[in-house]
């Protein structure tokens, strides 16, 4: 049980009147808030002493987990050796991790730094429209992406981020971007079977391709598994015919890797799952580091880099970020990858998330339950009132599952402030270091609380 705020004599006065602007957080004054101390492994006490078992990795970032002495120190001693390097020149640390990128993406790649995934995006972005401007095709600068996708944050990217809620008192955006209608089997318009409704989905694609006029559409961007909007999970047959479509049309496909990339989904990238399919543009951050510090990654394919070598004082990529690429973050990268390789975290989180977390799928036979999703170590239950009619439920009873679950020492999240009346997805998405016992402790408390419903 966890301890009340007066009970938590050992907090300092000022963090319980805390300047601190939360994320995502509503206005509630007097509400209990966790303020992490420690974190092991999978899990973190908080200033009162509670425990924790993480089943969100923060937020799909701490892919390794807390305590990896290894990043640590890979962390330490680089920042000795140097402090900090600007990548308008360059370092070791950068031009090795880029080399590394380049081959776990399987193809030849240039990639450019930055600090987070809403960065990645923005920069992909401007790439975009600069390599349609200097390749002859200035008219191509839309962006296409799905409803319920997250693309970021900041105003680019919030403008290919198709979730209403995200959006409200934010808009207009930025010109240019549209939306198409997700490959979403369980919600379809279409009939027919998962495959046959995700087929029709990447059908609108191309139909919005021609409404809009190929000559105007630069780029489509697209999660592997749409994430943050409901852990929804289409058939490889989607991402295969997607990944046809933009190339018939010259339109760059650009995978935002942010959160499936770096051994989530039991494959070392998500678009990997789908055979053949080789992105134009890929970006990355979260699992990159494992969250141990901040960074950021957009790699593009040789030969549209290509394009950026012409001669003239504009054909240069003329961006840059000061943090972007810093030598701590690029060396410990390269330690989370290299501990991810030696620790076969990829086929510990294929098998884990079959025998152990797959577990949860046991839960479909409850009547709130509607669809049980999942790839990896990521899983959404879609919570609805009922089975036959697949309403939603609320967001009073989404607090009480995930409060509960709180008090049972185990954190999960939800598809919150994405489309009106439907924040109604569990999500589950532990660190890929979960031990069997952490993994056995997530699915019996969160099996135990819905069905307790």
């Amino acid at each position: 049980m966890m301890k009340t705020k007066a009970e938590m004599s050992n907090v300092p006065e000022e963090k319980k009147e805390s300047h601190l602007w939360n994320a995502m957080h509503r206005f509630n004054p007097g509400a209990e808030e966790v303020i992490a101390s420690t974190g092991k492994g999978s899990w973190f006490t908080d200033e009162a002493g509670n425990q924790f078992l993480d089943g969100v990795s923060g937020l799909w970032c701490l892919n390794l987990g807390h305590g990896q002495q290894e990043i640590v120190d890979a962390a330490a001693e680089q920042m000795m050796k140097l402090s900090y390097f600007p990548l308008t020149m360059s370092h070791e640390p950068a031009i090795k991790l880029a080399g590394k990128i380049s081959e776990l993406l399987g193809a030849d790649y240039q990639t450019f730094f930055s600090n987070s995934g809403s960065e990645a995006n923005e920069t992909a972005f401007k790439m975009v429209r600069q390599y349609h401007n200097q390749t002859g095709n200035p008219g191509k600068f839309k962006v296409i992406s799905r409803y319920r996708g997250y693309h970021g944050s900041t105003l680019g990217a919030l403008s290919a981020t198709a979730q209403a809620n995200r959006r409200v008192k934010y808009d207009p955006g930025v010109p240019g971007f549209l939306h198409v209608y997700p490959p979403y089997s369980y919600r379809s318009i279409f009939d027919g079977d998962p495959e046959e409704t995700d087929l029709k989905a990447a059908q609108l694609l191309e139909e919005m391709i021609n409404w809009e006029g190929e000559e105007t559409v630069g780029a489509f961007i697209m999660e592997p598994f749409i994430s943050g909007g409901g852990v929804i999970i289409p058939s490889t047959k989607y991402i295969q015919r997607v990944a046809e479509i933009c190339k018939k049309y010259n339109v760059l496909l650009i995978m935002d890797e942010v959160v499936s990339g770096y051994g989530r989904t039991g494959e070392m990238f998500g678009f990997k799952h789908a055979e053949g399919v080789q992105p134009d543009i890929v970006t990355m951050a979260k699992g990159l580091t494992s969250g141990y510090l901040p960074l950021g990654a957009t790699a593009v394919k040789s030969e549209i880099y290509d394009a950026f070598k012409e001669d003239g004082k504009d054909n240069h990529f003329r961006h840059v970020s000061t943090y972007g690429g810093h030598p701590a973050s690029c060396a410990v990268a390269l330690k989370n990858i290299e501990i991810i390789e030696r620790e076969n975290i990829v086929d510990r989180v294929r098998e884990l998330g079959k025998s152990k977390l797959g577990k949860l799928h046991q839960l479909i036979d409850h009547e709130n339950v509607g669809e049980v999703r999942q790839v990896g170590f990521l899983l959404g239950l879609e919570m609805v009132t009922d089975k036959q009619s697949k309403v939603p439920i609320d967001d009073g009873k989404m607090g009480k599952i995930i409060g509960a679950c709180k008090e049972k020492g185990l954190i999960v999240g939800k598809n919150g402030d994405t489309v009106p009346g439907q924040n109604n997805v569990i999500i589950v998405a532990p660190p890929l270091t979960s031990t069997e016992d952490d993994l056995d402790f997530l699915v019996e408390t969160l099996d135990s609380v819905i069905r307790s419903l």
